[in-house]
């Protein structure tokens, strides 16, 4: 009597990632995502980026860093204040890297 081979059940399939590169062009960030967790992974990207954990930065660096990506530097340097990757005192005189 012949047996049936069993053919495996086909895996799921993987979740997609989309590598943050995906949201430049030319060096450029081409819109904010708005998608939080899309926007979560681009915020961390930056703050890997353009800002090192040991050193203070003045608004006016901060925004001098973000224009060299996007030209909303406000919305971005809001972002990363909101999510915890840039900390800052309650007189806004300086920023760090948070977590």
């Amino acid at each position: 009597m012949p047996t049936e081979q069993q053919t495996p059940a086909p895996l799921p399939p993987a979740p997609r990632t989309h590598p943050v590169e995906a949201l430049f062009s030319r060096g450029r960030l081409v819109a904010i995502p708005r998608k939080e967790a899309r926007r979560e992974q681009l915020l961390v990207h930056l703050a890997d980026t353009l800002f090192e954990r040991e050193r203070s930065y003045t608004e006016r660096e901060v925004n001098e860093a973000l224009l060299t990506v996007h030209e909303d530097c406000s919305a971005l340097r809001r972002y990363l204040v909101v999510a915890g990757l840039l900390v800052r005192p309650r007189d806004g005189s300086s920023y760090r890297r948070g977590r």
